[in-house]
């Protein structure tokens, strides 16, 4: 069976429930300190009419519409193999996959991560985890069929971020979101001339980095 992505453990997931919880009770007789917290947003991509939203979107959502979603590995021969991956492989429960991409054209992939919760489930009921695109290529006209919460990429110029994103922080090239954001993280990337040339959209999971499976 071929290793599909670069799997990684998610920790801390049960822990962080009963901490929720516990904190839910324990305000029900408090002022609630935390009402003045801004409130996170997920911002949906829409890849030619398809949306995604990072953290509830299923891989077999993107299947069904027809995206392929391909893996990489190294051969014997130092030669990379780019296969397309089995919506029934069964991925185990708590762990976090990386090195996937989804092919939008001939042009162009977005790199993908996937995750599984507290069940291990088959490959296409994973969630996605993280979406990052990056255009190099001079032709930006097919850019138009993807959006960035509703805006084009070719529209969405480094001054549109900062009209769209005001609590965003960064330069004329960069632009990430603020620190308090702790479920969803956001970057967008810029040119000289403005141009979006990179971003990327990854919910928060508790990553043991080191899990060398």
């Amino acid at each position: 069976m071929k290793k599909l992505f670069k799997k990684w453990s998610i920790v801390g997931l049960s822990l962080i429930f009963i901490v929720m919880t516990l904190t839910g009770c324990s305000n029900e007789n408090k002022d609630d300190k935390t009402s003045n917290k801004p409130e996170e947003k997920l911002y949906p991509i829409t890849i030619e009419g398809q949306e995604i939203l990072v953290g509830q979107t299923t891989v077999g959502t993107l299947l069904d519409k027809g995206f392929k979603v391909t893996a990489s590995e190294m051969t014997a021969d130092k030669q990379i193999n780019k296969y397309e991956i089995d919506p029934n492989e069964e991925l185990e429960a708590n762990s976090y996959y990386t090195g996937g991409s989804i092919q939008i054209n001939d042009s162009l992939s977005a790199l993908i991560s996937l995750a599984t919760d507290e069940k291990s489930v088959k490959m296409g009921d994973s969630v996605i985890a993280r979406l990052e695109f990056t255009f190099i290529s001079e032709d930006r006209s097919y850019l138009d069929n993807i959006q960035f919460n509703g805006v084009s990429v070719n529209e969405l110029t480094r001054d549109k971020a900062k009209e769209m994103f005001p609590d965003f922080t960064g330069d004329d090239n960069m632009w990430f979101s603020p620190a308090s954001m702790t479920e969803y993280k956001y970057f967008l990337s810029f040119s000289w001339e403005g141009q979006l040339q990179n971003f990327y959209v990854e919910k928060e999971y508790d990553v043991d980095w080191l899990n060398k499976q």
